[in-house]
């Protein structure tokens, strides 16, 4: 294995608790306006286009509009507060992540196991990855991110793409986040509408809040269990309301 891989794709170790992150405060740099041009999606590299197209093709829509929302989130969050970071995470890896951690939801894949949401999206997302070519490394830097999406403890360490997926995604979803106060003011507000308009949520509130019900109904063990009142809190985004 390559070392440099370690920081390529996302493997850097980060506390699992954001609060040990961000200490008393929502950001270690405070946020400035960043434009959607700053924040590059690799439409380019062969790897992402295939998995584009396989994510247009399996996702909801309005899962899709969310994956690319929470990559320009992580993006940002990445480059405002952790540019060392930045200066070597792929954004391909990062990519990758985005489009595939919400696989599982899928309505081919949700009722296809009985297996968690996450947990069985990370194990497709490993396999669909190595058959669109991309190296063991990156798809397995993936997999585990996409497996540990909704682990949100305060113990131990957790890979750096696996503590940005929650981040940007827990942006998205709730904009609240149990660990880190003020939550809403990690992203520039110029910013967040630039996403949201570059990639309308289509009513996601409403949408994935319906998704989580329905799997905790047919899986009473899942993980999603885990995030306590995960449903009303994605329904009652009031930051977000405005761009329903």
């Amino acid at each position: 294995m390559c070392q440099d891989e370690i920081a390529i794709n996302g493997w850097t170790s980060t506390p699992a608790d954001a609060g040990a992150i961000f200490g008393d405060q929502p950001f270690i740099n405070k946020p400035k306006p960043l434009s959607l041009d700053e924040v590059k999606f690799p439409f380019e590299d062969p790897i992402v286009a295939k998995t584009l197209t396989y994510a247009q093709e399996t996702l909801h829509p309005e899962t899709f509009n969310h994956s690319m929302r929470v990559y320009f989130y992580g993006m940002v969050i990445t480059k405002q507060q952790f540019p060392e970071i930045a200066s070597t995470l792929s954004p391909m890896t990062w990519a990758l992540t985005c489009l595939l951690h919400d696989v599982g939801t899928a309505e081919e894949n949700l009722t296809a196991t009985r297996m968690s949401f996450d947990i069985y999206g990370g194990i497709k997302a490993l396999h669909v990855l190595k058959e669109f070519g991309a190296s063991q490394d990156q798809a397995e830097a993936v997999a585990e991110a996409i497996i540990r999406h909704e682990d949100m403890g305060v113990d131990g360490t957790i890979t750096y793409i696996g503590q940005l997926i929650q981040l940007a995604t827990t942006y998205d979803n709730t904009t609240i986040h149990p660990h880190v106060k003020d939550f809403q003011k990690m992203v520039h507000d110029t910013t967040r509408s630039q996403i949201a308009g570059a990639y309308p949520r289509l009513k996601w509130s409403n949408f994935f809040s319906t998704i989580i019900r329905k799997e905790e109904k047919i899986k009473p063990w899942c993980h999603s269990t885990h995030l306590v009142d995960f449903d009303n809190e994605i329904e009652n985004n009031t930051l977000m309301k405005q761009f329903e």
